[in-house]
């Protein structure tokens, strides 16, 4: 995992947050939806089925963690998860918290409105307190 390198487009769009065992922990800059993004650290992978087996519990657990995370840090009514990659080929799992009120329910949060990066101290906080409840490496 040491060539690792994640994918130009989320790198423009996200902050690093750290490693889990497996996957790369992003957050995406924008403040209306809070969302992690999970990108297992294997070169190569498109898709999902094309995790090897071996790696497929962590990624659930990783999803698991960042949704608690998500739930936790917002009181999320509901937390999709998705794993799209129509525009960036890479791996990578999306985790968004969803309020009831947010300007994109009940329908997807893509292409809704204009993106609103965070305020630098709010998305340290943000990223301090996501690192430490789901325990990441770095």
């Amino acid at each position: 995992m040491s060539d690792f390198e994640v994918h130009h487009q989320l790198l423009n769009d996200c902050t690093d947050v750290g490693d889990a065992v497996l996957c790369r922990v992003l957050l995406m800059n924008d403040s209306r939806f809070p969302w992690l993004i999970l990108v297992p650290r294997i070169n190569g992978l498109r898709d999902l089925h094309e995790l090897p087996v071996e790696h497929r519990s962590s990624l659930f657990n990783e999803i698991e963690s960042a949704s608690n995370a998500v739930k936790e840090l917002i009181d999320a009514d509901k937390i999709n998860v998705a794993a799209l990659g129509n525009q960036v080929p890479q791996l990578h799992v999306h985790v968004i918290g969803r309020l009831e009120t947010d300007e994109a329910w009940p329908g997807p949060v893509w292409g809704v409105g204009k993106l609103v990066p965070y305020e630098h101290r709010v998305q340290q906080n943000m990223i301090e307190f996501v690192r430490a409840t789901m325990r990441l490496l770095s």
